[in-house]
């Protein structure tokens, strides 16, 4: 199929794949009970087909446009073996995706008439929130940029500490104050040292409290609106980091952030420790926001741009 034509970087290739495994074992074990004993895709493959993608984390809505899909291709084609739904899952997954430029990116990058580009990152606390951030210091480091970090994550003592380790670990500049400033007041500092430095990327951390979607609201807008006093336009992103192990309960989150302020672009952490790997597919569809980044493991290098193309080939392979 002319959608997965695309050579992958094999060594990208392979920490995806390992990354998949236990959503890979999980669904496929899931499918082969859900086709056994049947040798052609009927109704009751597809109400079990239905049940497989749900129980994945794919989400209702996802699932049953996926399901629509294959039911016009039994109609169209008259005969589907069991044997090929596999191929069928991998085509009609991407070709849904494919629907929107979603995922087409391959590796780092930035806008070049945008400098310094700012991206400030939201999501509650324990996503992988100050992780991903040093990851993408160092992915954006390794491209030649010169990056700044904002601890503007102030409500917590260990959320300043935790960038500093990043910081010192990419060896990149940060912008901090103690514990309790106003969060507002650090993104302007972090704006004005990356202007003074003629920064590439400006990076900041916000709090992640969800208790009162007001007050985040007012947070959120209140740093925005600070740092468009140093440079206008900004942030150029607003990265909401999800944990794709909880589920459908990133699902929640992202509806609730998406409430709260406008978010631009998705990251989803933890893939590689979960079962629930099929969450990206139904962010993907159901929020017309991209997923920009994954995390499929531990290590420095395991944050990824998210392409469609590479996960569903990695995912249904």
């Amino acid at each position: 199929m002319s959608l997965f034509k695309k050579i992958f970087s094999s060594e990208k290739k392979e920490t995806l794949d390992k990354g998949l495994e236990k959503s890979k074992t999980s669904f496929f074990g899931k499918l082969s009970k859900a086709v056994a004993g049947k040798s052609k895709v009927d109704d009751e493959v597809l109400d079990n087909l239905e049940e497989v993608l749900v129980t994945s984390d794919v989400g209702v809505n996802t699932t049953l446009k996926v399901i629509e899909r294959i039911e016009e291709r039994v109609s169209r084609d008259k005969y589907l073996g069991t044997d090929e739904l596999n191929q069928i899952l991998r085509e009609e997954i991407a070709g849904l995706l494919s629907e929107t430029n979603i995922g087409e990116d391959t590796e780092f990058v930035i806008p070049k008439d945008k400098k310094p580009y700012v991206i400030m990152v939201v999501g509650v606390n324990g996503v992988g929130k100050t992780t991903t951030i040093g990851k993408l210091a160092y992915q954006f480091k390794k491209q030649g940029f010169k990056v700044v970090l904002g601890a503007a994550d102030t409500f917590r003592a260990a959320a300043i500490d935790q960038l500093q380790v990043w910081a010192d670990r990419v060896e990149v500049p940060i912008v901090k104050q103690s514990m309790g400033s106003d969060p507002a007041s650090v993104a302007f500092d972090t704006l004005q040292s990356a202007v003074t430095q003629d920064a590439d990327v400006v990076i900041i951390d916000t709090a992640g409290r969800l208790h009162n979607k007001v007050n985040l609201m007012n947070e959120l807008t209140k740093v925005k609106r600070v740092m468009q006093k140093v440079v206008v336009d900004t942030p150029n992103d607003v990265l909401l980091v999800l944990d794709g192990s909880t589920g459908q309960n990133a699902f929640e989150q992202a509806k609730q952030f998406t409430a709260a302020t406008e978010v631009t672009s998705l990251a989803v952490t933890k893939l590689d420790g979960t079962a629930k790997g099929g969450v990206v597919i139904g962010i993907s569809d159901q929020f017309k926001i991209p997923v920009k980044y994954i995390g499929v493991g531990e290590g420095i290098e395991d944050l990824q741009v998210f392409n469609k193309y590479e996960f569903v080939d990695s995912f249904f392979r």
